[in-house]
């Protein structure tokens, strides 16, 4: 498959930097709407906005509910009006909110004039906002990884040419350094880890963490969620998946490699033998920022590195007998079709498994490994989103059942005393 720019469809890479959408929005600013604006991505981001008045307003907030009085300070501090709940009983006790229900952020997307969207929500349940927004026409600023993730050949059918910019720092990253060669001189794209909290653990070790050990990563300030998608690796076997969809780069001409300081995010290595590599002090401000003003960078929207002070970066290779669930993501995405949204959901259900105390930490990948073994049958292309929905569902409830067979004193409640 050949790498995608030069106009491919959903491609974030164009070689001139160009962008077909958005122009610029009310007296010279981009009209932003935020979902998910409760989370660690959305406040940074909201952050990043109140920043730089001259360049962002907000047009509109979305959340689930569960942080129900950060969405309300946020609506006094932005002065929007237009927000959406997902959760009913929360926009009951909030009042006066004008979409709230199931489908209340596709529908909050519909009806506000945006020129960039920023998905932040979390996991799967992002992909209906996905589509909604590429629909819209705004550009779509996506943090919500998994519903590309899960939406795979969908979500890149719906997206025009430079609609999609990545907010993950990697993602981020690899755009930048595209900038600096073709899509014919690419010869690997190579996605940094930090290894998370369990770096150099053995496979034994694993055994006796808790969900506090596994929620305290080394270099960045995340959601809980991606806290502990980045400690079992699973995040990164997500991010493996969204490179290849974003960029086009066959699985095999994507490595991974341990980089403990965070400092450097991505790199591209070019035939003629020379790697270009972003290099920044771990902030997400710095690539939500470029997210929604690609291709124009934000000023001072973070701290530059230090050079005049010594410091040493590492890079090891990541351990995958260890941490096998960036190949089992390898393996999901050349397999194609519905796979890679298997591979997410029965994550989605094995995270909470193990954040519940219901298995241990080894049981996460091992849940994922279980239930892609039995997941033939969902090789073929996704023709509609039911076709994503109805992969999800059969992952869930696979997941569910090894879930129930483990053995309920399992690693976790025999550390943490519930035993």
């Amino acid at each position: 498959m050949p790498p995608r720019g030069h106009g491919d469809d959903g491609m974030v890479w164009r070689h001139n930097g160009e962008v077909t959408k958005p122009t610029d929005g009310h007296a010279g600013r981009l009209r932003v709407l935020v979902l998910g604006s409760t989370g660690s991505i959305g406040t940074q981001a909201l952050e990043v906005i109140a920043a730089n008045p001259d360049r962002f307003e907000v047009v509109g907030l979305a959340a689930g509910g569960k942080n129900l009085d950060t969405l309300l300070r946020q609506r006094v501090q932005t002065g929007v009006t237009n927000i959406a709940v997902t959760d009913d009983h929360a926009a009951q006790r909030a009042g006066d909110i004008p979409y709230y229900g199931p489908d209340a952020v596709t529908r909050l997307i519909e009806e506000t004039e945006a020129d960039v969207v920023l998905n932040a929500l979390v996991g799967a349940l992002g992909l209906r906002p996905t589509l909604a927004a590429l629909e819209s026409g705004a550009r779509l600023a996506l943090a919500n990884k998994e519903s590309l993730v899960a939406g795979g050949p969908l979500v890149l059918r719906a997206a025009r040419p430079g609609q999609i910019v990545p907010v993950d720092s990697e993602h981020s990253a690899l755009a930048q350094c595209l900038r600096g060669g073709t899509p014919d001189e690419v010869a690997k794209l190579v996605l940094t880890a930090s290894g998370g909290p369990f770096r150099g653990w053995s496979a034994a070790d694993l055994e006796h963490v808790t969900p506090e050990q596994a929620g305290a990563h080394p270099t960045w300030s995340m959601g809980p969620m991606n806290t502990l998608n980045s400690a079992s690796l699973v995040n990164k076997g997500l991010e493996l998946i969204e490179t290849h969809l974003l960029f086009g780069i066959p699985y095999d001409r994507i490595d991974v490699v341990v980089h403990p300081q965070s400092i450097i995010h991505s790199m591209v290595t070019f035939v003629d033998g020379s790697t270009i590599a972003q290099a920044s002090p771990p902030d997400m401000k710095l690539p939500i920022s470029l997210a929604l003003g690609w291709p124009r960078r934000v000023p001072g929207a973070a701290t530059s590195c230090d050079f005049g002070q010594p410091q040493a970066w590492e890079f090891e290779p990541l351990d995958s007998g260890v941490f096998p669930a960036v190949e089992l993501a390898r393996h999901a995405g050349e397999t194609g079709g519905c796979m890679t949204a298997v591979y997410n959901a029965a994550n989605e259900e094995a995270a909470e498994a193990f954040l519940t105390g219901r298995i241990g930490f080894p049981a996460i990948v091992g849940t994922i490994a279980d239930v892609l073994h039995d997941a033939d049958q969902w090789a073929l292309p996704p023709a509609t989103v039911d076709d994503v929905l109805d992969a999800q569902r059969w992952a869930r409830e696979r997941a569910q059942r090894a879930v129930a067979k483990a053995n309920p004193a399992g690693a976790y409640e025999k550390v943490s005393g519930k035993a």
